[in-house]
């Protein structure tokens, strides 16, 4: 029975690194295979670039989603967030268990700036109802994230039972720590790495992370560790460190 999750996220900038310098996609991929993580909830998918396919020679032509999940992670889901004439971009989700229901909600709070929240319902294998995974990626300004988690709290609480498994991860682009923590509070979640060390992760820049920006909030779950995955080696990995945690089921 998998009692025990390792779930990680990680905003993969479209596949570059800091201010689009070198294409890292390939390098991204190798580093989420160590991991060995079960779950990874993924922001800034460019799953199709027309541009892109062009000028890069490794570009992969069927998508950086299912680029990234290869033969490690069996099924994934995407969110079409951001489109434009030589693609888009959104949210995805990576999973070694079968997804068997996923819905994109479009959250946008400003038509400049086009965010989502994806939604997936996940069959772990002998668990007695579906995990409800939620990869989420909100806005630059503090007025665009409270009405986004605002609709996400709305959309969880009428779509997600309140005793089901439940986590939220992603890049909140939120620094400070009272609208995440009433947001946990609504909904009888836990940020984990809070839990742990009383503040969420540092995360951004990757390679000497400041800023409090990705966040893992879980419901139903004990958090059994975590771990910040950073360091100077991440200039040519992506602009965002990649957070873990290892999780058990209550």
């Amino acid at each position: 029975m998998h009692n025990t999750l390792r779930i990680a996220t990680f905003n993969i900038h479209k596949g570059f690194t800091h201010f689009n310098a070198h294409f890292s996609l390939h390098v991204q991929r190798e580093i989420l295979r160590k991991l060995h993580a079960d779950i990874i909830f993924l922001q800034e998918v460019q799953d199709v670039h027309t541009r892109h396919t062009e000028r890069f020679a490794s570009w992969s032509t069927s998508g950086q989603m299912e680029f990234l999940a290869d033969a490690i992670w069996q099924d994934y889901a995407y969110g079409k967030n951001s489109v434009y004439p030589a693609g888009h971009h959104g949210n995805a989700l990576l999973s070694k268990f079968p997804i068997i229901k996923s819905n994109n909600i479009d959250i946008s709070a400003h038509a400049t700036e086009q965010r989502g929240m994806l939604h997936s319902e996940i069959n772990v294998p002998n668990w007695d109802e579906p995990l409800h995974a939620v990869c989420v990626h909100l806005g630059l300004f503090a007025r665009w994230r409270r009405q986004q988690l605002k609709a996400v709290s709305d959309y969880v609480e009428q779509h997600v039972p309140a005793n089901a498994p439940l986590i939220i991860a992603g890049d909140f682009n939120d620094w400070g720590m009272h609208t995440g923590r009433s947001f946990a509070k609504r909904l009888h979640m836990r940020e984990v790495f809070e839990h742990h060390a009383g503040k969420p992760a540092r995360s951004f820049p990757s390679w000497l992370p400041v800023l409090r920006l990705d966040r893992i909030y879980v419901r139903g779950f004990h958090v059994k560790h975590v771990e910040v995955h950073s360091g100077a080696h991440f200039v040519k990995v992506s602009d965002h460190a990649i957070l873990t945690a290892t999780l058990s089921k209550i």
